[in-house]
């Protein structure tokens, strides 16, 4: 079991308000070689009171094992496993009747990419999308199609250019696909950032969350 599903048995850390007095939930996906506890210190920061902060561990600290843009069979059973690591996360806020677009996806790095897919691939109306330098997995030459409506949720794709890990010409790519099916989508790109998420990134992603009218 752990083989095929290699997330399965691991935490999803909780912090900010308990999820039975929440308005609302973030669900947090930190990078390769990260941990949900590095990524809850960015929840506190984007985040004010009204929200539940869920983030799960990746095994390995690590959500698949190649690069975003391999072909996706060369990520399995990781990024099946990933995925199904988010719907989990996303079933606990629900199941504390939080509804989906009261609940904002936030990741960096390779869990921006895992955001960006989950979102993208299961499309409804989130409270937000907040992708810190990620995109849609898939190898660059092989074309992406998404369907569905987000409804107008808020989508923020915020990335260096260039990064050493994350080609700006997913980025534009993958913030060009949610528009087109209903997303409300801000695009910063930041000549020459490193891999990290700046102060002013921050600062917008809070921006951003506070002004979710649906909260």
């Amino acid at each position: 079991m752990t083989m095929l599903d290699p997330h399965a048995a691991q935490p999803i850390l909780r912090a900010g308000t308990p999820l039975d007095r929440a308005a609302g939930a973030l669900i947090l996906l930190h990078g390769r070689g990260g941990s949900a506890e590095d990524i809850l210190s960015l929840g506190e920061a984007i985040a004010d009171d009204r929200f539940a902060l869920l983030a799960p561990q990746a095994a390995g600290h690590m959500w698949y094992p190649n690069s975003f843009l391999a072909p996706r069979r060369q990520n399995e059973p990781y990024l099946s496993s990933a995925l199904r690591k988010v719907e989990a996360a996303l079933a606990l806020a629900k199941g504390a009747g939080i509804l989906t677009d009261r609940i904002a996806i936030v990741g960096f790095s390779q869990g921006a990419c895992l955001a960006t897919e989950f979102v993208g691939r299961h499309p409804q109306r989130y409270a937000a999308l907040l992708a810190y330098t990620g995109g849609l997995i898939g190898p660059l030459d092989e074309p992406i199609t998404l369907t569905g409506s987000l409804d107008g949720t808020p989508v923020l794709f915020s990335s260096g250019d260039p990064d050493p890990h994350v080609p700006w010409q997913r980025v534009q790519q993958s913030a060009d696909l949610f528009a087109k099916i209903g997303a409300q989508v801000f695009v910063e790109r930041h000549p020459g950032r490193p891999h990290t998420i700046l102060a002013t990134e921050v600062r917008q992603g809070k921006e951003l969350l506070s002004a979710v009218p649906t909260l």
